[in-house]
């Protein structure tokens, strides 16, 4: 009997676990936790904000493929089959469409924002990692690293003249134990000799090739070692507001009050 019991509670826990799982999943803003459905609607919704023509945009990728496909159904005898096609094209199309215009929606969203290097290096194919912040100043300055087949990249945000003499001591310190590696150093910006927010990962991505798997395997072990002895910095994760009440609550949380 006691046995019975314990199992009718352990399959209510079970049961209890599940349900606040799947509400958790239903709530959570992580595409992780979303189905496709899902994710795709929040990608529209959130673009949507910031381009306004994208449902006409979406109608007309989706419409073109399928009216051709109507078209040429009639005058070849195979309407439905023509139709069929042209439909899963027009939603190729649209899809593909969606996500170009999600990825510019999203750098427009955050361009101007402090971090928001962090944003464009998330883009990277998976043979590259990023980390972001590894080094930062009180006025927000930041250095951001990437790791890949492209070699060892520091990007510095911010002010340009600071940033630049932020990024020169951390590429003293990351050759120090990359043991011949040396760090490309670049700045996000707008100005010239800068690379923008918008084409910053596609710069990273098309570095030329210098490194060999195991040889970025061991870098990141070594950079790991860099990581572990520099004091943590108290900088919030990914873009920061730029109102003036917004800054001055994230310089106070640079200087850990």
């Amino acid at each position: 009997m006691a046995k019975n019991d314990e199992l009718k509670a352990a399959k209510a826990r079970a049961k209890e676990a599940r349900a606040a799982e799947k509400l958790r999943r239903k709530n959570s803003t992580d595409p992780a936790d979303m189905g496709r459905l899902r994710q795709i609607q929040q990608a529209y919704k959130l673009t949507h904000e910031y381009d306004k023509p994208l449902p006409f945009l979406l109608a007309g990728a989706f419409l073109v493929p399928v009216v051709l496909g109507v078209v040429i159904g009639l005058l070849i005898g195979h309407p439905i089959y023509a139709t069929f096609l042209g439909i899963m094209l027009g939603l190729l199309a649209a899809m593909l469409l969606l996500v170009q215009r999600t990825k510019k929606a999203t750098f427009t969203r955050y361009a101007g924002q402090a971090g928001s290097a962090e944003v464009a290096l998330s883009m990277l194919p998976k043979q590259w990692t990023y980390s972001a912040a590894i080094a930062a100043n009180r006025q927000l300055d930041c250095v951001h690293r990437a790791v890949g087949p492209g070699g060892l990249i520091l990007i510095g945000e911010g002010d340009p003249n600071r940033v630049k003499a932020l990024l020169a001591s951390e590429a003293k310190k990351h050759e120090r134990v990359s043991y011949g590696i040396k760090a490309t150093t670049l700045v996000m910006g707008d100005k010239p000799g800068q690379v923008p927010l918008n084409k910053l990962a596609d710069h990273v991505r098309k570095m030329p090739k210098t490194l060999l798997p195991n040889q970025i395997t061991d870098l990141k072990s070594r950079l790991r070692a860099l990581d572990a002895v520099r004091p943590t910095l108290p900088v919030p994760k990914g873009p920061m507001p730029t109102s003036a009440r917004q800054a001055r609550g994230s310089q106070r949380a640079m200087r850990g009050r």
